[in-house]
């Protein structure tokens, strides 16, 4: 038999192995709470709150201790969350597995992903919980997969017939210009306005088909490290002076300490450049044009630029498909310029989303540090 001393220490050990089991799962708890990338919501038989995540806490902007102790009920009533994701049916054993939850918080949207289980204690419910899964990003980033392999396919067929239109219009074009000077001699000047109206549409094909090459990426991109400040100042006076046309006031708010990217220049001027103009046509009338210079703490290996305008925003229906080829709401528009752009951004390594209401719209640009930053 084992002696008394022996049956001590057996179960000083046993006691010593599940206060540092309790203390590791304490830690890991705590640490769970911190994550960024999930949140978890601990609800007692009461359905009140007695634990919430940070991740969830800033993504709804609220204070932990205003929800603590609060029941779920009057946790909805303080966040508009309509229609409620659960209710009381969770703890009646319904749970549930990648329920979708849409927010929109200070003009960004997120997309959810949550799960509910129920607690139990010796086949008893205790209480419940449930875990928010932000895969906004990884939606983005799915879309963004499809929209580019869209382009490249538009891009290939590009590359292929570009040059083979290009080479006919560039005769049609000489001749028209020939007949416009004989008829210029001849004083036929009604003649001379149509054959004006033909070299008009012939320079727009032309520019259609300028984009057409942009998609097809001909030009090799010469990515260095580089200050994205630096781009936005020299493509200013050319936004101002767009702007000055439109009556639209131009506010830059610059960021010199944000470490160096790794980009093509011009091609990331001909983004912001694209993107400037478009806002400022949107603001008939007048407006607001903003560029910022910013970063985020949930994009740590990032810099933004964002480019604002006040203008009347983009109806839901049309914003999912403003980057799409060929969708234009303007008369003229070829529908390239955004996918162009978005083209530019992704291949840079970098990425581009938009949101609006009826304030205005906002493009941002995302881009990486250059290694090492």
């Amino acid at each position: 038999m084992m002696d008394e001393p022996a049956m001590l220490a057996e179960d000083d050990s046993a006691a010593s192995n599940q206060l540092k089991r309790e203390r590791f799962f304490q830690k890991f708890a705590q640490r769970f709470l911190n994550f960024e990338g999930i949140g978890v919501l601990l609800l007692d038989r009461e359905f009140r709150v007695v634990e919430i995540s940070e991740m969830i806490c800033t993504l709804f902007g609220c204070n932990r201790d205003d929800i603590i102790d609060k029941t779920i009920e009057e946790c909805f009533e303080m966040l508009p969350l309509h229609p409620r994701p659960f209710d009381r049916s969770l703890l009646e054993g319904e749970v549930f597995r990648n329920r979708e939850l849409n927010w929109k918080r200070d003009k960004i949207s997120f997309k959810l992903m949550l799960d509910g289980e129920v607690l139990q204690d010796n086949g008893a419910v205790t209480g419940a919980f449930i875990l928010f899964r932000d895969v906004s990003h990884l939606l983005a980033l799915e879309e963004q997969i499809r929209r580019s392999d869209r382009l490249k396919t538009i891009g290939q067929i590009a590359a292929g017939t570009a040059h083979e239109i290009r080479n006919p219009l560039t005769a049609i074009k000489g001749f028209m210009q020939l007949l416009n000077k004989t008829l210029l001699e001849r004083s036929m000047s009604k003649e001379q306005e149509f054959v004006g109206i033909v070299l008009s549409e012939i320079d727009r094909v032309n520019e259609l088909v300028s984009e057409f090459l942009l998609l097809s990426k001909p030009k090799e991109i010469k990515q260095v490290p580089m200050r994205i400040g630096r781009v936005l100042q020299e493509i200013l006076p050319m936004i101002r002076n767009e702007a000055l046309l439109h009556k639209v006031t131009v506010l830059y708010y610059p960021k010199p300490e944000l470490p160096p990217i790794l980009a093509d220049k011009e091609l990331l001027k001909q983004v912001f450049l694209n993107l400037g103009k478009n806002a400022i046509e949107a603001m008939d009338g007048g407006g607001t044009l903003i560029i910022r210079e910013c970063i985020y703490p949930h994009e740590s290996d990032k810099i933004a630029v964002e480019i604002s305008d006040t203008g009347p925003g983009i109806a839901a229906d049309v914003l999912e498909k403003v980057f799409d080829p060929f969708f234009t709401t303007k008369p003229q528009g070829t529908g390239l310029g955004l996918s162009v752009c978005q083209r530019i951004v992704h291949d840079l390594g970098g990425r581009i989303e938009v949101v609006s209401d009826e304030a205005g719209s906002q493009f941002t640009v995302w881009m990486p540090y250059a290694a090492g930053q």
